[in-house]
């Protein structure tokens, strides 16, 4: 007997729970259930089914203030972070750039329009902040721009029609030529080079993962503070980070 193929409402009300669970996701505290509805534009009453079912298994959790992620999301979670073979395969070769460079040592990938932090190795001197696994942070500072700078060019050209023109965290504001233009000098010598984008007085190296086909499908950081990545150690940094990419790309062949 054939597999039954799921029906098109079975399909739209599992699309209608992700997006329940992507609005609980981007949100930094419970939501009320009226703002859930809204912000995924479904009926209250549909919102209130999907969230029974999700609370019951849970994925979601609810207090006096609303709503938020469960704690059974941390399953799907570990065995992500656990199994995936890219982060296996990372895991190694970020121990011994950390140990080489004594800078913090982390891989990134891209998820839509953010970049997210899957595996990370401190260095020796502890960062000035807290960057926690699987933190959304933006694609187009740091090491985000060694991804956007290998992005396939309908796509660049979309994120570029979002992004407009940003500011850094040093205040410097950047418009799209001159984005355009950190982003060709991120392909011609195969690194990028970030200081006080994100975050004051911090700085940082990374270098694309690429698949066979040239697309990056993640991208390996050494972070510190600025003075520990002084402009003569650039070209190092970006060698160092170099070689672990591809060291990463090919153990997760």
């Amino acid at each position: 007997m054939p597999p039954v193929k799921p029906s098109a409402g079975t399909m739209r009300s599992l699309e209608r729970a992700i997006d329940v669970l992507e609005v609980l996701d981007e949100s930094r505290q419970s939501l009320r259930l009226s703002d859930i509805a809204r912000r995924v534009e479904l009926p209250v009453a549909t919102v209130q089914r999907i969230l029974t079912v999700l609370e019951a298994r849970g994925r979601v959790e609810r207090d006096a203030t609303g709503y938020r992620p469960g704690l059974n999301l941390i399953f799907g979670s570990h065995a992500y972070l656990s199994g995936n073979p890219l982060l296996v395969a990372a895991r190694p070769v970020l121990q011994d750039l950390a140990d080489e460079t004594r800078l913090t040592a982390s891989l990134f990938r891209r998820a839509d329009w953010s970049r997210v932090a899957l595996v990370r190795i401190p260095g020796s001197r502890p960062l000035r902040y807290e960057l926690p696994i699987g933190e959304r942070l933006p694609l187009h500072l740091g090491a985000g721009k060694a991804l956007v700078a290998h992005l396939p060019a309908a796509e660049l050209d979309d994120f570029l029609d979002r992004l407009g023109e940003h500011k850094r965290a040093d205040g410097t504001t950047v418009d799209r030529a001159g984005f355009l233009r950190d982003l060709a000098e991120i392909r011609d010598r195969g690194y990028s080079v970030a200081a006080s984008e994100r975050e004051p007085g911090m700085a940082s190296v990374a270098a694309p993962v690429l698949d066979p086909d040239g697309t990056a499908r993640a991208t390996v950081q050494v972070s510190g503070h600025q003075e520990d990545l002084p402009a003569d150690r650039l070209e190092q940094l970006g060698a160092e980070v170099r070689r672990a990419a591809h060291a990463i790309a090919r153990r997760a062949c």
